[in-house]
């Protein structure tokens, strides 16, 4: 089992999920997990005495649903939180239907432009066949839902997850995996998660592979 770290704001963890989704088909096994890029960057999280630490100072889930949105990755905070709850309450109706919630969303948000918020939460859940009147149940029992959420905050924190999408194989070999391209294709995708895990796996230890982008103009 692979635990995967994701934030509905970032494409390249909606890329990393397509192809998870695609390698479930092949029988690979992922566990959606969710971190907070808002949490990860927040100033207080980030201050000299903290950095490194691990020391988590700011919590989503600490935060009201209605926070009004701030500078820089805080104006994210709201549509982050809204999300994040959103999700956990599809996942009470079944990993598949979880994964279906997850994907729609991602794909109405990334590949159709629209704003994380209630009308494409709603439609991610119609797409995704939820049980709709179960599903807004559920989302009324929002302490739970935060305490549900908070533990996949920690359990990112003590791992010093920094990024999405991030991979915890069953080893215990983690990386994030940042994905230029979007692919659906299973050979495609094996082919991709072939050289990740060997990579993670390689005696060598490699910890950073960067390309350099060149300057335009």
């Amino acid at each position: 089992m692979t635990d995967l770290y994701f934030d509905f704001l970032c494409p390249y963890a909606w890329r990393g999920v397509e192809m998870a989704h695609a390698l479930r088909g092949c029988g690979e096994t992922f566990r959606l997990r969710h971190f907070s890029l808002v949490q990860g960057n927040h100033p207080d999280n980030n201050a000299p005495d903290t950095k490194g630490s691990g020391e988590v100072r700011w919590w989503l889930t600490d935060q009201p649903l209605g926070a009004e949105g701030g500078k820089g990755s805080m104006k994210y905070q709201r549509p982050s939180l809204s999300a994040f709850l959103a999700a956990r309450a599809a996942y009470r109706q079944g990993e598949e239907k979880s994964w279906a919630f997850t994907l729609a969303l991602f794909r109405l948000h990334h590949e159709d432009g629209r704003e994380l918020d209630e009308t494409a939460f709603q439609d991610a859940a119609e797409h995704a066949g939820l049980d709709l009147a179960g599903w807004q149940k559920d989302r009324q029992d929002e302490a739970a839902l935060r305490r549900e959420l908070r533990e996949d905050l920690e359990a990112s924190a003590a791992l010093g997850v920094f990024g999405t999408p991030t991979f915890v194989l069953g080893s215990g070999d983690a990386a994030y995996f940042k994905f230029e391209k979007l692919t659906r294709d299973p050979h495609e995708a094996q082919n991709l998660w072939s050289l990740f895990t060997g990579t993670l796996h390689s005696e060598a230890q490699v910890a950073t592979v960067r390309r350099p982008v060149p300057r335009k103009g």
